[in-house]
């Protein structure tokens, strides 16, 4: 690595931690303003109380189950918004059938589905429904601008010298698609973290992110409360991050095949 790139990265590295210090400044300010712990933890009491509950086994049970629903609810909704971006695409009737429901999944409060499939489902089932209802949509939508925005030169290409159809896809819409794939997953996943969680609240499926947030506000530990809240937030960032580099590597994968 060059001299100026090892700089470039440690000056990168010096202002995340600078912003890290300045917010963390403010956070501890709006803690001595307030002045009382039971209404506004301060960014040491959360740092604390997150510290002991790594160190228990019913905080890594309810991680994990929360993760396991919202990243099935997640899957489901990139697999089926991936299909019905395709099919409505090709079919104008179909397009016209799902438009108006894929709307409608889009407008309605998160709240309102959360209180139907509490109707509709077991309790442990409702934050995977409303997780694939929330995503689904988005994904839809991104991948089927990506599928409308695919330059028709390509395709006039491809017909020319007779690709067969996955070649089509291969070489034509992949490239073109990819990056609004990328760009509705990572959205996708920050609004599946905090529907899922939001759903688990209400819900109260035993051993979840979203029941420990309610014991913690019903039992006034606000410390709890903020250090279950940071726990969600860092779940979803390093999920993004994960996701991000697996689509880079993807499309990397992808640069270096047309290359050769």
């Amino acid at each position: 690595m060059s001299q100026s790139k090892k700089a470039k990265g440690i000056k990168k590295v010096l202002i995340k931690l600078a912003v890290l210090l300045i917010w963390l400044g403010v956070w501890q300010a709006a803690f001595l303003a307030v002045g009382q712990k039971i209404l506004f933890a301060s960014p040491l009491q959360v740092a604390e109380r997150v510290f002991v509950l790594v160190l228990q086994s019913d905080f890594w049970k309810s991680v994990g189950l929360s993760f396991l629903r919202i990243s099935a609810g997640y899957i489901l909704g990139v697999f089926f918004g991936v299909l019905l971006a395709a099919v409505t695409s090709v079919s104008g009737f179909l397009r016209s059938l799902f438009e108006p429901v894929l709307t409608l999944a889009r407008s309605t409060p998160v709240a309102s589905f959360i209180i139907l499939a509490l109707v509709w489902l077991r309790k442990d089932y409702v934050p995977v429904f409303i997780v694939f209802l929330i995503v689904l949509p988005i994904i839809w939508a991104n991948v089927r601008q990506g599928i409308e925005q695919t330059d028709r030169t390509y395709l006039e290409v491809a017909k020319v010298f007779r690709f067969g159809f996955l070649k089509k896809i291969r070489t034509v819409y992949l490239p073109c698609v990819l990056p609004y794939f990328a760009a509705g997953c990572t959205t996708a996943l920050g609004m599946a973290w905090k529907s899922g969680v939001a759903a688990e609240v209400l819900a109260m499926p035993v051993r979840s992110i979203g029941y420990n947030l309610y014991r913690s506000k019903i039992n006034i530990e606000t410390a709890d409360l903020f250090a279950w809240t940071a726990v969600v937030i860092l779940l979803s960032v390093i999920l993004e991050k994960v996701i991000t580099f697996l689509l880079g590597k993807i499309k990397e994968g992808k640069g270096n095949a047309e290359r050769q």
